[in-house]
């Protein structure tokens, strides 16, 4: 694949010092970009998070309340929530890193990713293609205690095709775990 496919992520390590939080680069990594991981994509124009998930079938609309719960209530901090992409985001935002997204300055740097998809609802983490040392071998350890369903996953996106069975508990402790690490 040549540049023109891919998504440079620039990760940052942060330290919190007295009352903000400071950044500083630590490594690149490329990703294919979101709008080209499923060319099913369904893509939202919601301003926000609560109007997103208002506009989804009625199936989708508990599932995706408790994982956005589930995420807020485990975020680390220094990211906010953001509609980018048609997706509900979790970025660091401008205030914390001004040059922000590599191929749109103006845009905050993503992080997490919640999109209802039309097969499914996904999770796009890119810390667990950054991390694939640690981070993303005990996550793939760790989804079978968690759920009955084969893991169904690719570069940074988890897929859920029954939203019955998604492992919040599961993912609570993977944003979190990326707090504990600290890497973004």
């Amino acid at each position: 694949m040549n540049a023109e496919n891919h998504i440079l992520f620039i990760f940052l390590l942060f330290q919190k010092t007295s009352n903000f939080v400071t950044a500083s680069p630590c490594y690149l990594v490329t990703l294919s970009p979101c709008h080209r991981i499923n060319s099913q994509r369904m893509q939202s124009k919601a301003k926000t998070a609560e109007e997103y998930i208002a506009s989804l079938p009625a199936d989708r609309i508990g599932p995706m309340t408790k994982m956005r719960e589930v995420i807020l209530a485990n975020l680390p901090d220094g990211f906010e929530e953001y509609m980018c992409y048609g997706m509900i985001g979790y970025v660091v935002p401008l205030s914390t890193y001004p040059r922000g997204y590599h191929v749109t300055p103006g845009q905050p740097l993503m992080m997490v990713n919640l999109a209802s998809q039309k097969n499914y609802i996904a999770l796009y983490h890119m810390g667990l293609y950054a991390d694939q040392q640690v981070l993303l071998k005990w996550f793939t350890a760790e989804y079978p205690k968690h759920s009955r369903q084969k893991l169904d996953m690719g570069k940074a996106c988890i897929r859920f095709k029954k939203p019955d069975q998604i492992p919040f508990d599961l993912i609570g402790e993977l944003m979190r775990n990326l707090a504990k690490r600290k890497v973004l």
